[in-house]
């Protein structure tokens, strides 16, 4: 195994910023009873929670150092790379410009940790900065190993004049057309920056001339227009095409001399909206945020590292940011997330080894009605990336669309792909005649665009869509089909971790349930008339749901464990999710661990709670899980007197989910499905491999392998654990078809005879 890690701290601020607080309470005798604990701890003291944003950075510092690990093959860590430059841009657009806003509101209270606005964005600007120093580092390494590899990402003037000439013919011809270069003087004013957009700053003036003219020149990389990074010739060397456009800009701007060329970025807000309470339509409304979106304000400015400081001043200046803290300097390559193109380079020894997902082991080789495996299994548990989407949920769907005895479809769509089958499904079941509603969530971030159109084509096709319940996300995923069964009308139900989307379906670890629980029907459907009419929120029989009955629920189960737990008895809980933000929920798994409870938390990035307090945490884990996968899927586990409780659904503990969107989180009854959740909680909780275990500090440390064992990831275990399961299945149904055989043949041996 790789060298142990240096912790990755959620304090990893600079000595100017507020660090995390340091605990200075005495921790209660061992002997003092449960109560006169608590009373040495404040539990709403802002000390004991870890800042959200700052958590989130330290996720992708863990993802970071995938890019860094050895036994990850080399093309898998130039994608990590890009993956955090990805989310830290992501991370600009939503958290920073959310702060930002906030900041110019006026806004001045603390969060449960402590920090105010101004003081969340110096932190967290300073942490990026860390992280670029470590992108930087890590990037030069990369260079180096891709280089003994024969992929080499060299500079045009390192080429020679053959190869040269190549690329300007290819300038010439592909991206010439392309570009507009805008001045910068009195009769021209500050251009509009493209969010993200990469783009040369030139200077120029006339030859003999003294005057400095300033033009803009946006570099047009799209997967539509021109990649980042152009071939050279037949071989893997690469130039970027800013390189390219720099050194041919004589052919931009004919007879005058340039005296620089430097590169810069922006990121804009993502975070524009409108009050829907004002908005007479709600797709008109968020086709209107679309289009703000592209004039909202600036939060980062990237430059290139030694741009002229008059020139940076300028930019900082017309842009309305402060030089000193909004301005980020990249010493090696400006928008790593490019380096998606290296990644996707078709060898195969350097990628991971191939995963093709597995039929689920009971609908495998089973030919009848989706329907009648249901009926006859009762649930069936759904593990993807180890296990089709496509053979699963798009055949569930399709199979709705296509039985004649279905009646109705209901569904709930936050995230979809062109790829998938989920529209084309629906559409189907349309035009056969099934009554079909779907709830478009259009304000999925980044996903508007694409829900709208989604929206506009079910809309054509009849389908009768909605938009979901004024003030609040629709964030479940949930299918519900109604089948007039030979017993009378029956629901069949989808209930998921994961959006009803097959790219991120073999990308992300999400679960999902199939049943046709009667109880569970019921609770959909009057889900289903309060998203798409005007019926009050209703009690339900086994779901919980957000915001309603959800997060007065997880808390009343906590408290219940604390009321169960006895040295003799003692109760237990695991949650696995993507983030633990809520501070209420916080506070009460405090109580929980106080009185005793053990608590195991498997939390993918925010986690507010510090494990490991003495008399307070110390019978808490918190780890979070990385790999090639991204973890996605949520389960929460209480031991409940004995009487285990098991839940999966959409919603992670943060107080928007709780309290502003619409979740789903269904119980899981079937022992043998329970069996298959204990199975995922106790590999990724013992994993030694990709596992990272928070520190009382907040801080995390990369667990280590046990000399002279190897060790594999959890993920890897799922993986092999399909494999078993399909070569099972596959030996059962070759079995079940010699079976067939040898009947038959002996059937025509006794009628001959």
């Amino acid at each position: 195994m790789k060298k142990t890690a240096e912790p990755l701290s959620a304090s990893s601020t600079s000595a100017a910023q507020p660090p995390e607080p340091e605990l200075k309470v005495q921790p209660p005798a061992a002997a003092t009873p449960a109560t006169a604990a608590q009373a040495e701890f404040n539990l709403d003291s802002p000390e004991l929670y870890l800042n959200r944003e700052l958590t989130l950075l330290d996720f992708n510092r863990r993802v970071l150092r995938m890019s860094e690990d050895e036994l990850t093959p080399l093309l898998e860590r130039v994608k990590f790379l890009a993956i955090v430059s990805s989310n830290l841009d992501e991370f600009f657009m939503k958290r920073i410009g959310g702060l930002k806003q906030q900041i110019a509101a006026g806004i001045r209270t603390p969060t449960v940790d402590g920090r105010t606005p101004i003081e969340q964005v110096a932190a967290c600007q300073s942490v990026v900065r860390d992280i670029h120093q470590q992108q930087n580092r890590i990037y030069r390494e990369l260079l180096g190993l891709l280089d003994a590899q024969g992929i080499r990402l060299v500079k045009y003037s390192e080429l020679d004049a053959a190869k040269r000439e190549v690329l300007r013919q290819e300038f010439i011809t592909n991206i010439f057309p392309l570009l507009t270069p805008l001045a910068l003087d009195p009769a021209h004013p500050f251009p509009l920056i493209s969010n993200l957009a990469l783009n040369l700053l030139v200077s120029l003036r006339h030859p003999g001339g003294s005057a400095i003219h300033i033009a803009r020149v946006k570099v047009p990389v799209a997967k539509d227009m021109a990649p980042r990074f152009l071939r050279v010739g037949d071989e893997n060397v690469f130039v970027t095409q800013d390189d390219v456009i720099a050194n041919n800009l004589d052919l931009l701007f004919p007879g005058m001399e340039i005296v620089s060329c430097e590169l810069f970025r922006v990121t804009r807000n993502a975070i524009v909206e409108i009050e829907e309470e004002e908005a007479d339509d709600l797709l008109a409304m968020i086709e209107t945020e679309l289009r703000h979106r592209h004039f909202a304000p600036i939060v980062r400015l990237q430059v290139l590292k030694g741009m002229n400081p008059t020139h940076r001043g300028m930019l900082a200046a017309e842009l309305g940011l402060n030089e000193e803290a909004d301005v980020f300097e990249a010493e090696e390559l400006m928008a790593m997330r490019d380096l998606f193109e290296i990644a996707a380079l078709e060898i195969p020894e350097l990628h991971d080894s191939p995963h093709v997902p597995i039929d689920n082991a009971r609908l495998a080789f089973d030919s009848r009605s989706i329907f009648y495996i249901i009926r006859e299994r009762g649930s069936l548990l759904l593990q993807h990336p180890y296990e089709s989407f496509n053979t699963s949920v798009e055949r569930f769907l399709r199979t709705a669309s296509e039985d004649p005895k279905v009646l109705a479809i209901k569904m709930t769509l936050y995230r979809t792909s062109a790829e998938g089958n989920i529209i084309d499904a629906l559409i189907r079941a349309a035009r056969n005649g099934k009554q079909v509603a779907v709830l478009v969530e259009l304000k999925a971030r980044f996903d508007e665009a694409a829900n709208i159109r989604w929206a506009r084509r079910l809309e054509n096709a009849g389908i009768h869509v909605t938009y979901g319940v004024v003030g609040l996300k629709t964030h479940s995923k949930i299918i519900l089909v109604v089948r007039r069964d030979y017993n009378g009308l029956r629901r069949y139900a989808h209930i998921g971790t994961g959006n009803y989307h097959a790219g991120t379906a073999r990308l992300y670890s999400d679960l999902g349930m199939l049943t046709c629980d009667e109880a569970i029907g019921q609770d959909l459907t009057e889900l289903f008339n309060y998203l798409t009419g005007y019926s009050p929120p209703p009690t339900y029989r086994k779901i919980l749901t957000a915001p309603y009955t959800l997060k007065q629920s997880l808390l009343s189960k906590i408290e219940r464990e604390i009321k169960c737990h006895t040295p003799g008895s003692p109760s237990h809980i695991q949650f696995k999710m993507n983030a633990l933000e809520d501070a209420d929920i916080t506070r009460a798994l405090y109580r929980a661990a106080q009185a005793g409870v053990k608590i195991d938390l498997i939390v993918r990035d925010t986690c507010r709670l510090r494990p490991g307090i003495p008399g307070l945490s110390d019978n808490v884990t918190v780890i979070s899980v990385t790999g090639r996968f991204l973890e996605h899927s949520r389960i929460y586990y209480f031991h409940n007197c004995g009487d285990e409780e098991y839940y999966i659904g959409s919603a992670d503990l943060m107080k928007r989910n709780l309290e502003s969107r619409v979740e789903v989180v269904a119980p899981v009854l079937d022992p043998k499905l329970r069996q298959e959740l204990r199975l995922i909680l106790d590999a990724q909780l013992s994993s030694r491999r990709n596992v990272w275990e928070m520190q009382p500090d907040g801080s995390y440390l990369e667990r280590q392998g046990v000399e002279g064992k190897e060790s594999k990831s959890s993920q890897e275990t799922f993986i092999a654990l399909a494999q078993k399961r399909k070569a099972a299945a596959t030996k059962h149904k070759q079995s079940k078809l010699r079976e067939k055989l040898l009947i038959y043949f002996h059937k025509r041996l006794q009628s001959a005879n």
